[in-house]
């Protein structure tokens, strides 16, 4: 979900946003997993129509991100339709035409609709179809059509939100898949976490502990320090909370109170802030919690380093207890679009004790010394 709130701004809760587009999933178990880069968009297009859909589909798609230097969200690269065989393991394609309009892209979307659902798109009552692993495991296909070129592009402009944001999920579950690897899991710490602090976040074995302080509710995971890539995480928790707690200007002061006395340089000298308060933070169903996703930046206070962060601080009822959850990288000479978003699945793994199955919640503490 990494810089959603670029792309999220009308939506309450994550599962309530795709309700409006029509979706299908593939149940073949035998696909081939899809290929291709993470932010890459396969257009599918006649050249002439996709001249009148290009700014729109550029709008919504390749929308600019500050990390801080900027990257945009996704790339859209268009093909021909006679080279579809060559892309259809692709991660992300977009099939786009007037319903009609006579073109090979239009008579090959009608093939791929049932009658119920083309009758939808000509009378212009549905724009999109998401079909899910179509050619390939993980793989999204955005079906895009109405009656007319105008149509096309009031619906990828009305709806851009909830498409850019069917995108990211499944990248996201990609990614789970490649960062959930048993062969580089830490289960002794995980073990530990859970027996002493009551919560799991999936622990990658390159993360080194670098802070815990049971008497702040404070924990620090710190991958390759000191060096050009830098990756950070830490779970902090207050108990006996109340949901109070969850507004912008709590959430800028708990952050900055805790970067300042953890995030330091090694003299002592200078700490983390977050570097741009002009942020809002976005309501989302954290695993059936009320939670506030953040994304910003942060900096160095002598200004020397700086970078990306994303925040989730929750809200358990039943514990009463806030739970922040933050990542930050610091890579100046890489684009960080994809590394904060594999920081972000690895916050996406937090459960607390009571929302694991019993069988792993054995197992992880049959993994504590």
């Amino acid at each position: 979900m990494f810089l959603y709130n670029i792309i999220m701004k009308r939506f309450i809760f994550f599962s309530l946003i795709l309700l409006s587009l029509l979706t299908i999933s593939s149940c073949d178990s035998n696909l081939k997993p899809a290929r291709g880069d993470e932010d890459e968009i396969i257009v599918i297009a006649d050249s002439s129509e996709y001249e009148a859909f290009k700014h729109s589909l550029q709008q919504v798609f390749e929308k600019t991100i500050n990390t801080p230097q900027p990257e945009k969200l996704f790339n859209l690269r268009r093909i021909r339709f006679d080279e579809l065989n060559k892309y259809q393991s692709r991660k992300n394609i977009i099939i786009i035409a007037p319903i009609n309009s006579g073109s090979s892209v239009s008579k090959y979307i009608a093939t791929l609709l049932d009658p119920a659902a083309k009758k939808k798109m000509e009378n212009g009552e549905a724009a999109f179809i998401i079909k899910y692993n179509f050619w390939a495991d993980g793989q999204i296909v955005m079906l895009m059509s109405a009656p007319t070129v105008e149509e096309v592009e009031f619906a990828i402009l009305n709806h851009g939100d909830k498409l850019t944001y069917a995108l990211q999920k499944q990248s996201d579950k990609r990614l789970m898949k490649y960062v959930y690897n048993s062969k580089y899991e830490n289960r002794p710490l995980e073990g530990k976490f859970l027996k002493n602090y009551g919560w799991y976040i999936f622990s990658q074995v390159d993360y080194v502990l670098a802070v815990e302080r049971p008497e702040d509710n404070f924990i620090w995971l710190r991958r390759s320090p000191d060096t050009a890539m830098e990756r950070w995480i830490f779970v902090h928790w207050i108990d006996n909370a109340s949901p109070e707690y969850l507004n912008k200007d709590s959430i800028i002061s708990l952050r900055n109170r805790l970067t300042q006395k953890y995030y330091r340089t090694s003299d002592d000298s200078y700490f983390v802030e977050i570097a741009d308060s002009a942020f809002t933070p976005v309501e989302v169903n954290f695993q059936n919690s009320y939670a506030l996703f953040t994304q910003g930046l942060w900096r160095m206070t002598d200004m020397y380093m700086g970078g990306p962060f994303i925040n989730y601080t929750i809200y358990d009822e039943k514990a009463r207890r806030i739970y922040m959850l933050d990542g930050s990288i610091f890579a100046p000479r890489y684009f960080k679009r994809r590394i904060i978003q594999q920081v972000d699945v690895i916050l996406q793994s937090f459960r607390t004790k009571n929302q694991l199955d019993m069988q792993v919640l054995e197992d992880l503490l049959g993994e504590v010394n």
